[in-house]
């Protein structure tokens, strides 16, 4: 019975429990203040969804000034936002939710206007597609200083009273370009061959879990965030991908967390069988020695039974919890045919949804269900 399933308690690696197995995905906000400080809008959106659910990944926030992705993002770069940082993770774990900070540089994806036109990435290449900067490609000793900075936030995330960090390597940011061999055309310890294109990765992992073990005095969770594929040539193939995750799944890391537009799609290229889900795939090779959530489209009761099905243990839910903030509750009570999936235009203050991500939300057609 998906109730049962879907409501049981999972322990991590770390020995951390999580009160069932949903977890909130992170999503881009767009609402936090001009000074990269949390609104109040913002910790009112994360505490109505913060209830029913076990663990809340927040919006991704910057390591460095340079960092930033999006208007409205919240920032972690310095100890000045430790007060805005600690309000955040408050009001999440008020609710009973374990608070988790995603954290992340942009690199080539950074808008030139948020980082005085400081573009950077592992080379020169632009992003695919008209009219984007070409990064500056970052010295050695930058890349230690960036390695140094995702340290330093994930001490600022133990300060602030966060149950643990996720490393954000997904959705085309500064991790995922010097995996990947479109944005990495380096030739020193950090680029060439695919197991150099994992330096920068592993070595982010590295220096997190080091401030976990010289600042946290409880058990802090630390996860991977990971795309799975690029649609560039060259980019991440799905064997690519692969051969990081058993990398990954050897790093004592607390779980893997895949970025999926749907969950049941299945691989581009670089793998033999492209009809066989790359859930199935992940799995396979991570081989029980890791958590692995899934995520992707996933809206209702019977969508999240199924996803259940592939032996994934966690699932995270997006969208879905933006239009219907009571989903776990809702199983819970036995009334999963009362989840609404589709998004209810004229409830933006009843949804607690802040004006920006709303009107991102409703100039999204095909994004969200009903717009």
């Amino acid at each position: 019975m998906i109730k049962n399933e879907l409501l049981s308690s999972f322990t991590l690696p770390n020995g951390v429990t999580l009160k069932n197995r949903v977890v909130m995905a992170p999503m881009t906000n767009f609402s936090s203040n001009q000074d990269g400080t949390v609104t109040d809008d913002e910790v009112n959106y994360y505490a109505h969804r913060s209830a029913g659910i076990s663990m809340v990944i927040t919006a991704c926030t910057n390591v460095t000034r340079n960092g930033q992705g999006f208007p409205g993002e919240f920032a972690a770069y310095s100890d000045d936002f430790i007060p805005s940082l600690t309000k955040l993770a408050s009001s999440i774990k008020q609710q009973g939710a374990k608070a988790v900070l995603q954290i992340f540089h942009g690199g080539r994806m950074c808008p030139p206007d948020l980082v005085n036109g400081d573009i950077v990435s592992a080379s020169d290449i632009p992003a695919e597609g008209s009219g984007n900067p070409v990064p500056r490609a970052l010295s050695e000793s930058e890349v230690e200083a960036i390695i140094d900075a995702f340290g330093e936030t994930t001490r600022r995330a133990i300060e602030a009273g966060y149950d643990g960090v996720e490393i954000h390597g997904a959705n085309g940011y500064l991790i995922q370009q010097f995996f990947s061999p479109h944005a990495n055309r380096r030739e020193d310890r950090f680029g060439g061959s695919l197991e150099k294109r994992m330096t920068f990765p592993l070595a982010i992992i590295d220096k997190v879990k080091s401030v976990v073990d010289k600042y946290a005095t409880s058990p802090f969770i630390v996860g991977y965030r990971f795309s799975p594929e690029e649609p560039e040539t060259p980019g991440i193939t799905m064997g690519d991908t692969l051969a990081l995750v058993d990398k990954l799944a050897d790093k004592g890391l607390d779980y893997l967390h895949v970025s999926l537009q749907d969950f049941h799609s299945t691989p581009r290229r670089g793998v033999e069988d492209l009809t066989k889900t790359r859930i199935a795939y992940l799995l396979e090779t991570i081989n029980n020695r890791v958590p692995l959530i899934g995520v992707g489209s996933i809206y209702s009761a019977a969508d999240a039974q199924q996803a259940l099905e592939s032996g994934i243990p966690l699932l995270a839910l997006g969208r879905e919890l933006i239009i219907d903030p009571y989903w776990v509750q809702k199983v819970a009570e036995g009334k999963e045919d009362t989840i609404i999936t589709v998004i209810n235009k004229e409830k933006q203050k009843e949804l607690v949804i802040p004006d920006p991500l709303w009107n991102a939300i409703i100039h999204s057609p095909g994004w969200f269900p009903g717009v």
